[in-house]
């Protein structure tokens, strides 16, 4: 493993593409103007309702992908809005985590040398079993870009899935291992977060039932931009 520096930011592999929003349709596809007046429909890697982060007009930008397998060169990565930059792409948000991981980005999860991404529990795949010197214990990562004011909400919108996964994990606590919740709040204006009660009912219910039962909630902010991603730490916890 490579030395860590908890100030290391994660940087994109590949120079970002700046550009403005024009519209978001079918839930996949964003058409963007680039700086130098070319439009391009991108790829949007957020399926979900985006709530208050898909802004026409805003400032954007994308990645651009080489493969000529891919049907759209271009990647939505991120926009500004409400004077901040907000992480689009929730793909990234589990390679950011293991980068982080091995910087020693989390002082939540020191001990843990070892891990294993997308490992079978239950009916489903948690994100992260590490394992070291503290044992072992199951980390599943949400990702966030929703926000009323400084507070950052999960989720946006129903999800069945998101239920099941506090439901397992208060299984994995129930069997004595330790169980956590890493919420990667993908924007650096939010310094509280709840559960979006209003948006899911059943899941804000949920994630009361887990805290008790032992999980550990982890609502982590970060700060993006072009130039790199960076840790914030920890939210503070509003219910």
């Amino acid at each position: 493993m490579q030395s860590r520096n908890p100030q290391a930011p994660y940087r994109f592999p590949t120079p970002l593409h700046p550009g403005v929003l024009l519209s978001r349709y079918k839930r996949f596809f964003a058409d963007v103007e680039l700086a130098n007046g070319e439009r391009v429909t991108a790829h949007c890697p957020n399926t979900g309702p985006m709530s208050g982060v898909c802004q026409v007009g805003a400032p954007v930008y994308l990645s651009h992908h080489s493969d000529p397998k891919r049907k759209l060169a271009y990647t939505w990565e991120m926009i500004h809005v409400d004077g901040v930059w907000v992480g689009i792409n929730t793909s990234l948000p589990n390679r950011l985590v293991a980068w982080g991981l091995e910087q020693g980005w989390f002082p939540q999860l020191t001990g843990f040398s070892r891990w294993q991404r997308e490992v079978a529990y239950g009916k489903s795949k948690i994100d992260f079993l590490l394992a070291g010197e503290s044992g072992s214990a199951y980390l599943e990562i949400k990702n966030t870009t929703w926000a009323r004011g400084s507070q950052a909400l999960f989720p946006d919108t129903v999800t069945t899935r998101g239920q099941k996964h506090l439901e397992e994990l208060m299984q994995v606590r129930q069997q004595g291992h330790r169980a956590l919740l890493l919420y990667l709040i993908n924007r650096g204006d939010c310094t509280e977060f709840s559960p979006g009660e209003d948006r899911d009912p059943r899941y804000a219910q949920l994630f009361r039932q887990a805290v008790q039962a032992g999980v550990e909630m982890l609502p982590y902010r970060f700060e993006i931009s072009p130039e790199g991603i960076r840790p914030l730490g920890l939210a503070k916890m509003v219910d």
